[in-house]
């Protein structure tokens, strides 16, 4: 194979950000080395960091060379320096800034657990065996978005209003790409709604429900939110591809990462439509589910897996090199199985690792 070139943009933002992106890197080199490919990297601020250097979240012309690379690696954003919630500021803005400035309408979050790993999660190990699902939120409508939305005070005390609109080409096309990815999976997906309530989940659901026609091939099942928050618990390898909207995403998502045993271990990818006919590539930021971590953020002991499992997902998606994806995440499973582990998910019998540490010996095994 010739060599290739690939152009990404980091965004290391906040707390233990700069650490697990150097982590990624790390890792980045060695599938260089490996599959003669050639990456070259764009360093950007976001969040916190971008706020102290230049007053905002998110620069336009760096959300412009976000655009214009293959895909961006993004780290955490936030911290207690920026947590004033009456702040008209904020770190968590320039993640809203990036997702609709690229145009990032599906939320990608696999959640798998790994046999060596199953006694770190508070969940029965009997209960995880065999778990493998992927969470597809909607990114870009729903009630985080939706207009008006203000507050006020009346003659009762204050008041405050969101609104929660969905329109039906929102979608659809989220629940395409969730039909598209069980159909390289298990061909089952579940739809969770809150139909018995809202309208917006009504509409959801009759959109769904059309779609199936066009995916024969493919299980839908519709599962009310709360019922939702029960089964991830009690029989989570029942699902596939779970598809919902922003909010329960949102929700589900965090609770889902119970599942693995740690929150450091899960990564997620943002993706738009693909470039063009033809191009199967799709834009996207990847990124960690967890958060800064500000408490440990310079010591050496985050977790770098989810970092280094959404540069895996870069490589698939966004790049389409499937053979540097597998590697990575192989690589990964192999430091674990060892034994060596950072301290989030270290047991008596393990060698403790550094964030670094982990991140060299991932390099190694690839």
């Amino acid at each position: 194979m010739s060599q290739q070139t690939y152009e990404l943009v980091l965004l290391p933002g906040d707390g233990v950000g700069p650490e697990i992106i150097a982590a990624a890197q790390s890792v980045m080199s060695a599938a260089e080395t490996r599959f003669k490919v050639t990456i070259k990297t764009d360093r950007r601020l976001i969040g916190g960091a971008a706020i102290d250097a230049y007053g905002t979240p998110l620069r336009g012309e760096d959300l412009d060379r976000c655009n214009q690379a293959d895909a961006v690696l993004l780290g955490a954003v936030g911290g207690p320096k920026w947590d004033d919630p009456k702040a008209k500021i904020r770190p968590e803005q320039g993640l809203l800034q990036l997702r609709k400035g690229m145009g990032l309408f599906a939320n990608l979050r696999p959640v798998a657990v790994m046999a060596t790993l199953s006694d770190r999660a508070p969940i029965k190990p009997e209960l995880l065996r065999g778990v493998d699902l992927m969470v597809v939120r909607e990114l870009t409508g729903g009630i985080y978005f939706g207009r008006p939305r203000r507050s006020w005070r009346e003659r009762r005390g204050r008041a405050a209003l969101d609104t929660l609109i969905y329109r039906e080409y929102e979608v659809e096309r989220i629940c395409r790409l969730a039909f598209e990815i069980a159909r390289d999976r298990r061909g089952k997906v579940a739809s969770v709604d809150k139909a018995n309530v809202l309208d917006t989940s009504r509409l959801w659901r009759s959109v769904v429900s059309e779609m199936v026609p066009a995916f024969p091939d493919v299980e839908l099942e519709h599962v009310l939110v709360d019922s939702m928050t029960m089964h991830l618990i009690r029989e989570p390898a029942r699902f596939d591809v779970i598809v919902t909207e922003n909010m329960f995403g949102d929700i589900l998502t965090d609770e889902a990462s119970v599942l693995a045993g740690s929150i450091g271990l899960l990564p997620s990818a943002s993706i738009g439509a693909a470039w063009s006919d033809g191009d199967a590539r799709r834009r996207g930021v990847y990124e960690p589910i967890h958060g800064s971590a500000p408490t440990i953020a310079g010591k050496g002991v985050a977790n770098p897996v989810g970092t280094i499992l959404s540069l895996a997902m870069l490589f698939r998606i966004s790049l389409q090199r499937d053979d540097v994806a597998t590697a990575i995440e192989a690589a990964v499973a192999r430091v674990i199985d060892s034994g060596r582990r950072t301290p989030d998910i270290a047991d008596a019998g393990s060698e403790v690792l550094t964030t670094s540490g982990f991140s060299e010996a991932v390099a190694a095994e690839i």
